[in-house]
């Protein structure tokens, strides 16, 4: 059976690029990467704050799917393996299949 993907992000995302000092929970090889949501996970305290010992809302927070080339380009061994991370939605943004045209 299919499993429904629950979630409000759309289904193809783009890691921010930035690269902010301090303790960040993107990873730095995953920034400015398009990858697909494999599910919602909840709302969590964002631990960027937590670890400074600020307040802390709840934010989404999303696994995410890349494959081994769009994160390692010619240098995949595997491009068709993937790899899946938990990114708050803070660093997602949408993709639209114009923005992802060649």
């Amino acid at each position: 059976m299919a499993r429904r993907r629950r979630s409000a992000m759309p289904e193809r995302v783009r890691v921010s690029r930035r690269m902010p000092p301090g303790h960040v929970r993107a990873p730095a090889y995953l920034r400015g990467k398009t990858g697909v949501v494999e599910r919602a996970l909840g709302r969590f305290a964002n631990p960027e704050q937590l670890a400074y010992g600020l307040p802390a809302g709840k934010e989404p927070l999303y696994r995410v799917r890349f494959t081994m080339a769009e994160v390692w380009g010619a240098a995949a061994e595997r491009p068709d393996d993937t790899i899946d991370a938990e990114i708050f939605a803070h660093w997602l943004t949408p993709v639209t299949e114009r923005q992802d045209a060649p």
